[in-house]
């Protein structure tokens, strides 16, 4: 079998476009970081709704695909079965998905949205309906939303690639839009578009894991400063770059696995010593009112909402979670092959969600209650920074020294895992779709997103890497609603979700002829 080939043309103009960046941000920080902010309050006051849109639209499609009776097509051919376990599968998804933004919010958001609520609903900050708001809020930004955003992605590129046999390019799968025929000029702009939004997406969770582990080492050892950010992010892009070289099934899916097990025993941790009967409270309070409120959530768009606030919260997350649908949903489709429809939905949106509840009831919701007894005070540490407050938590517990080790651990570990998983999809999309890009590909996507992520960091640290984020994610919006109409076109097509329900105006009138026995002497 010959060896697959890069895709140099995409190559050269993806590395070209991201070299003027880094050179931008290098050279002229503060012109990048002036630009990006223009350039952002541009998108903000124009297109605010369609991330709010689109997002709702992903959430209500993969639930009626699942559903339906297209929930019964296989993934790959109808006598395939799944390559990797259940829990395999569910920790790689979970690690690639939203490891290191778990860690660095988990905490932080509960205790800033307490501290100082969304600013259209009137809440007296600090209050107890405070509380509740803020858990709802990380619920609606962490469950059910990104997920399916992951859902529709993975689907639709393990439905072309599997049970349509095309080749593993992200273009292939609007091959039904373009009449079943290649168009190799729209597909590589198709291909670079997934490799621009990959790269700055996965930039921004390497960046807050960057700034969590040198937030941890200055707890533990007093360090601190950029140079220290420069150091983490470049000892640990070579620790990715190793392991993303050994592949799936062995640096990928072991790493990911003990990140599942390590984080387990984090949140059993906090649970024990921490606030355990208020953390039992919270977790149906939190899924009820996020519950009850999703609707009113899910439609707050910049008409009667501060965009600012919208901006940092509820629009960064949907651009950041469609940024990163081509590297997550390719990793997902990767390993998800030999699913059904309905079983890659109902794992893809539930599993995660549920770890996703628990984890902020557990963490955040320790820190919550510790704040509205008076047992805490996290003001001053979140003024620091969003990367100060799952540290702060851990000092007001016993054996805190010990828990912040594993947790700056458990951060590194998940930024490993991370950016492997997205240097082989990068590796992948840059090499025709190959399912194992060449090695040397991997290694220099690997440095490459390293590198972006501390160019970003040193423009202007978290702000910088969310405006790049929202800029990057806005026509890739465009991209994912084209993925869709892809996917639910082939779908009604497809024999394995059986004969469409026919609709029989005369049914009854004939059913009860019938029973009548007026149809006996026909």
């Amino acid at each position: 079998m010959r060896p697959p080939r890069p895709d140099l043309p995409l190559l050269a103009i993806a590395v070209g476009l991201l070299s003027v960046v880094m050179l931008w941000g290098a050279i002229f920080t503060e012109s990048l970081a002036t630009a990006g902010g223009v350039a952002l309050g541009w998108v903000l006051g124009n297109f605010g709704w369609l991330f709010v849109v689109a997002a709702d639209f992903f959430l209500v499609l993969a639930v009626v695909l699942a559903l339906s009776r297209f929930g019964r097509i296989r993934l790959g051919g109808d006598g395939d079965v799944p390559e990797f376990t259940n829990l395999a599968w569910t920790a790689m998804m979970f690690s690639s998905g939203m490891g290191i933004g778990l860690m660095f919010y988990g905490v932080a958001e509960p205790m800033t949205h307490l501290l100082d609520p969304p600013p259209d609903l009137g809440i007296t900050a600090g209050s107890p309906q405070a509380a509740r708001t803020a858990m709802e809020y990380s619920l609606f930004h962490w469950t059910l939303h990104p997920w399916a955003i992951y859902a529709v992605t993975g689907m639709a590129l393990a439905y072309s690639t599997f049970r349509k046999g095309r080749g593993n390019r992200f273009s292939e799968a609007f091959t039904p839009l373009f009449g079943g025929r290649p168009r190799p000029v729209v597909g590589r702009m198709l291909d670079l578009l997934a490799v621009l939004a990959t790269v700055f997406g996965t930039a921004t969770s390497l960046g807050l894991g960057a700034l969590q582990v040198e937030y941890g080492l200055n707890e533990l050892f007093g360090l601190g400063g950029r140079r220290l950010e420069v150091v983490v992010i470049i000892v640990l892009t070579a620790g990715f770059v190793v392991s993303a070289a050994t592949g799936v099934h062995r640096g990928v899916r072991i790493l990911s696995t003990f990140n599942v097990y390590l984080a387990a025993t984090l949140a059993v941790f906090i649970f024990v010593f921490g606030p355990t009967v208020a953390v039992l409270d919270l977790i149906p309070a939190s899924l009820g009112g996020y519950l009850n409120d999703l609707l009113s959530m899910a439609s707050r768009t910049g008409a009667f909402v501060d965009k600012d606030w919208l901006g940092a919260w509820t629009i960064f997350y949907w651009a950041w979670w469609m940024s990163w649908a081509p590297f997550v949903g390719a990793f997902i489709a990767r390993i998800s092959r030999g699913r059904t429809i309905r079983e890659f939905v109902v794992g893809v949106l539930l599993i995660p969600s549920g770890a996703s509840l628990l984890w902020f009831s557990i963490s955040g919701g320790s820190a919550v209650w510790l704040q509205l007894s008076g047992a805490a005070d996290f003001t001053g540490k979140i003024a620091e920074g969003a990367e100060a407050a799952m540290f702060a938590l851990l000092g007001h517990l016993p054996l805190g020294s010990l828990a912040t080790v594993i947790t700056a651990a458990l951060v590194a570990l998940y930024f490993v895992t991370s950016a492997d998983s997205a240097s082989l999809v990068l590796g992948s999309l840059s090499s025709r779709g190959s399912l194992h890009p060449p090695r040397p590909l991997v290694v220099m996507w690997g440095v490459l997103v390293g590198s972006i992520a501390l160019v970003l960091l040193l423009a202007g640290g978290l702000e910088a890497l969310q405006q790049a984020t929202i800029l990057v994610a806005l026509p890739f919006v465009v991209v994912m609603l084209l993925l869709c109409a892809a996917l639910v076109k082939e779908l009604r097509e497809d024999p394995g979700a059986g004969p469409r329900p026919q609709f029989h105006p005369h049914g009854l009138p004939d059913a009860l002829r019938r029973v009548s026995g007026e149809d006996d002497g026909e």
